[in-house]
């Protein structure tokens, strides 16, 4: 067999362990090599299959009671001065693996747009809550966070049979597990996470067309010192939260002024 032939059979996901055995035993050096760099990419593999199931470790509780419909919910944009609280809730299927699954800010942006798609047409169930700064501001941050969270649990088109949440008290009659850091320990959490990332980064990217000067498409409306300094300079936008400091402060002064 070629060198050429052999390369396209170690490029696919699996290869038999008869053929394999086969190109160990040829004596070829670039045969050798393309073993040597498969066998790496195996280790590699199996090591980030080992870690994600891993991620599964709550899951794996409530699957062990026949509860399968877990839903993990988190949020994104508590802390922006400027742009809507968005949370997602998503219902994986027991175990389902894919590639890069984390805390959506251990994710590369690129990595997290594909992770995203591949959530969206593979998961059970996911629903997306995003509240604007109004809202925001008439409830409080806390209570817009637990708002978006109880609605995003509420329109999944499959009914959760219990929720992971990433550190926030929920009450709802099915079992819930509050987990501090729950989008780097779970695979639900972790998936929600990341379509809620990538949702609100859109919107934050569309507002950056909308009202430009303020550098929302790079710092998602937090408060950096551009950020702060556009504030200055080009005055408050309808999106920016007037319940958040400084924004409040100049809030207040133009009505005494």
């Amino acid at each position: 067999m070629k060198i050429s032939e052999i390369k396209d059979i170690l490029a696919q996901e699996e290869v038999s362990e008869e053929r394999l055995a086969e190109f160990m035993s040829d004596e070829r050096k670039g045969v050798q090599k393309l073993v040597q760099a498969y066998m790496k990419r195996l280790e590699k593999d199996t090591k980030e299959h080992l870690r994600v199931e891993a991620l599964y470790d709550t899951e794996n509780r409530f699957y062990q009671k026949n509860i399968y419909a877990v839903a993990g919910v988190d949020e994104v944009g508590r802390g922006p001065l400027a742009g809507p609280v968005t949370v997602a809730a998503v219902i994986l299927p027991p175990h389902w693996f894919c590639r890069g699954l984390n805390d959506s800010k251990k994710v590369t942006p690129q990595h997290r747009e594909e992770i995203a798609e591949k959530i969206k047409k593979e998961a059970i169930a996911y629903s997306i809550v995003s509240l604007p700064p109004e809202e925001i501001d008439a409830l409080n941050i806390y209570g817009a966070t637990l708002t978006a969270m109880y609605r995003a649990i509420e329109t999944l088109k499959v009914k959760a049979e219990a929720v992971i949440v990433d550190a926030m008290p929920l009450h709802l009659p099915i079992p819930v597990e509050s987990m501090i850091h729950g989008d780097a320990r779970s695979a639900s959490v972790a998936a929600a996470s990341i379509i809620a990332k990538v949702h609100r980064d859109h919107i934050m990217d569309q507002y950056d067309k909308e009202y430009p000067g303020y550098g929302f498409a790079s710092n998602k409306g937090y408060g950096t010192a551009e950020h702060i300094e556009a504030i200055h300079r080009l005055g408050i936008t309808p999106i920016h939260r007037k319940s958040f400091e400084p924004v409040k402060s100049m809030v207040m002064k133009s009505l005494v002024e």
